[in-house]
């Protein structure tokens, strides 16, 4: 997991969001981490106001056990702290410092815990809530657990590049949920509207790591996709209504411009990847390599 997500201030702040949506005493700040955090508190209320009807795979109880414990020691939670010297040849400052150093305790401790809890809380979003709305399509009662889910999901993606894998994955389950929803014109059209949501944020984070590294291997994630879903959308216009067909036809273009911007940045990654032209919602426009090549 991102170092950054877990870091104090990070858990800190997740504490206090936990404690504020328990009913607990408001703490009148922010941070820029409010955003991602709020999803994983948003996850933990969901879950103790409805938990679904999973039951939990003895395997995975057992591995999320070990993997707490595991934290708990790394990060030293319930162990005394270790005293160097006799308190008799401590400074007066040193022993007033001292004082503190039980609130001070207090607060790394209770950080600490906002960490396993946030790991826990990721470890269950990933698993058997995942596994009880997988099917939800839009209109089912966890539909909205499944997008919070895949919101979680993000919040604790280590780069872009896992992130833009991330939305490409989404993408195709948006596709999936479209084959569900044919003959509903609205349902259908507002599905495959996320579904190119999540194709451009896919495609734009994975080549703009690409040009960023000058290296063409995270535009091979986006040529599979690309290759697939282009196929798979090219099926609803099977037997489908006129308004559908031109609604899955506008998808397939989108598809079609984004295989044309991977192959021509890894043209100009291959010739040294000339200064882009600029960028927009598929990443960086890159410019045409010297000669025409």
């Amino acid at each position: 997991m991102d170092s950054y997500l877990f870091s104090r201030r990070r858990a800190e702040r997740f504490a206090q969001l936990l404690d504020e949506a328990s009913g607990g005493r408001r703490h009148h700040v922010r941070s820029r981490a409010d955003d991602q955090l709020a999803v994983l508190v948003g996850v933990g209320r969901r879950l103790h106001a409805a938990p679904p009807d999973v039951a939990v795979d003895p395997e995975f109880r057992t591995g999320l056990r070990a993997m707490l414990l595991a934290t708990a020691e790394r990060e030293g939670i319930g162990a005394p702290a270790a005293t160097t010297e006799p308190a008799s040849r401590r400074s007066t400052a040193e022993a007033g410092r001292n004082r503190l150093l039980p609130a001070v305790t207090a607060r790394r401790a209770r950080a600490r815990g906002a960490i396993l809890v946030g790991v826990a809380a990721g470890a269950v979003a990933l698993s058997g809530i995942s596994a009880a709305s997988e099917n939800a399509v839009p209109g089912d009662a966890l539909y909205g657990m499944k997008r919070s889910t895949e919101r979680a999901q993000l919040a604790l993606a280590s780069s872009d590049v896992s992130r833009g894998q991330l939305f490409l994955g989404f993408a195709r389950t948006r596709l999936a949920e479209a084959a569900s929803l044919r003959g509903d014109e609205g349902g259908f059209s507002a599905v495959l509207d996320d579904m190119d949501a999540d194709t451009r944020q896919g495609v734009r984070l994975l080549t703009t790591a690409a040009a960023q590294r000058s290296d063409p291997a995270a535009l091979d994630a986006v040529n599979a996709f690309l290759t697939g879903q282009r196929r798979a959308v090219g099926g609803l216009l099977d037997d489908a209504s006129r308004a559908d067909r031109e609604r899955a036809r506008r998808s397939i273009a989108l598809l079609d411009a984004a295989r044309k911007r991977s192959d021509a940045l890894r043209a100009a990654i291959a010739c040294g990847l000339p200064a882009p032209l600029g960028s927009d919602t598929l990443g960086p426009a890159p410019a045409s390599c010297p000669g025409g090549r």
